[in-house]
């Protein structure tokens, strides 16, 4: 395909909105659709979330590699590829096994792709990286409301159609990869890239950092699979509809829609660092009080406040380690990012069926909160050494 210039916003956050659709029509469906349209156990089910999520992290951690080391523009395009042939080839062999097969291979296509998207990230000019970051973020998960919408009226209706459906979406979007994404990537002489003269003072403290965030982020996703899986369960056995529990994700993504906009215009007066921490604070301490809640109104209200935690921290994590790690590895650590989110949605719902079998689900509830936040100390201490490091390695750097 011919180059364009430079990748434009529009068109980044186009991609990540169409892939986002796409693959919220299948994992809301996986579950139910192995259980009541395959026959399979719900111990059959999980096995094949579990594969799925290992083999996306397989997709992140090959489309970040290969991002940095052979051409960023070929790999989304087989990312896309093989994403879109899978979902393609379901239209007419979706029964056991072909299914749980085919729905591997469109994970792995993602991973790549979602890889690819954060990393193309830091290489959209006269874009500040973090309002790139929100705007993807946006229009990701328009993406999931879109998807996890159509889906809930398309599949009652024909498993056909919903593959048909899903189908479209994937085919736009591997479209838009070709045609739109066939840009020149300069990833030494960016101008946001770090000299070499300022990282080379505190280097191991900024790699320490990313490293306390991912650990981090793999228990806010832990925790925040338990949303998608268990708390269905939990919800309704306390005589609460599953419609409203459905409600609950509808509201999730109307309020980042008209919330993140309102976060990015406020973004250039708020340190970076400090929106993530009152976010990530947020989210973790919403979980302290789900053992105290059994009304529909104390669930909507504690959703409120992890979606808000949600919305000032997940977007802004990729800007921080963009601006922490050097731009010539932004397909690693991009895919880090990626990798660690699939980590903790494929751990989350085992270890949670685990402690509530031997315990309660107030106890899964109370080891969520301590795990996140025992995991979001570390970020604080050591970005703290590395301000104060900073600071006294520049006034030398003056001197």
């Amino acid at each position: 395909m011919p180059k364009a210039k430079t990748l434009k916003l529009k068109w980044l956050a186009l991609a990540s909105l169409l892939n986002s659709t796409g693959a919220a029509f299948l994992w809301p469906l996986t579950t139910v659709f192995i259980n009541k349209h395959l026959g399979e156990s719900l111990t059959v089910a999980g096995i094949v979330l579990f594969i799925m999520s290992i083999t996306m992290i397989l997709g992140n951690y090959l489309g970040g590699y290969l991002f940095d080391r052979w051409n960023a523009y070929f790999i989304s395009v087989w990312g896309a590829i093989i994403a879109t042939v899978a979902i393609i080839l379901m239209i007419f062999f979706h029964n056991w096994p072909a299914f749980p097969v085919l729905i591997c291979f469109v994970s792995f296509g993602d991973g790549i792709c979602a890889s690819a998207i954060n990393s193309y990230g830091n290489f959209v000019p006269s874009k500040d990286t973090r309002f790139v970051y929100n705007m993807v973020y946006l229009a990701f998960n328009v993406g999931v409301v879109l998807g996890t919408l159509l889906v809930g009226i398309l599949y009652p209706i024909s498993i056909d159609l919903t593959f048909i459906i899903a189908s479209c979406f994937y085919i736009i979007f591997l479209l838009t990869i070709l045609f739109c994404f066939n840009v020149p990537i300069h990833k030494r002489s960016k101008k946001k890239s770090i000299s070499s003269h300022k990282v080379r003072g505190p280097q191991r403290i900024r790699i320490t950092i990313v490293y306390t965030i991912f650990i981090n982020l793999i228990m806010i996703y832990l925790a925040y699979a338990l949303w998608e899986s268990i708390m269905s369960v939990h919800i309704t056995n306390l005589g609460i509809p599953f419609v409203a529990y459905s409600l609950l994700w509808t509201m999730n993504g109307a309020i980042i829609i008209i919330g993140q906009p309102i976060i990015s215009y406020f973004a250039p007066y708020i340190k970076l660092y400090k929106q993530i921490y009152a976010g990530l604070l947020l989210f973790t301490f919403s979980f302290i009080f789900l053992p105290f809640i059994h009304t529909l109104l104390g669930f909507t209200l504690d959703f409120i406040m992890l979606t808000i935690g949600d919305m000032l921290s997940v977007p802004g994590i990729p800007a921080w380690v963009s601006e922490i790690t050097p731009i010539n590895k932004s397909g690693r650590y991009q895919s880090l990012i990626s990798s660690t989110i699939s980590i903790g949605r494929a751990i989350g719902p085992l270890l949670g069926g685990i402690i509530i079998e031997a315990y309660s689900y107030n106890t899964l509830f109370i080891t969520a909160f301590f795990l996140m936040l025992i995991t979001f100390i570390p970020i604080t201490i050591t970005n703290h050494i590395y301000l104060k490091t900073n600071r006294v390695y520049t006034n030398k750097s003056n001197d």
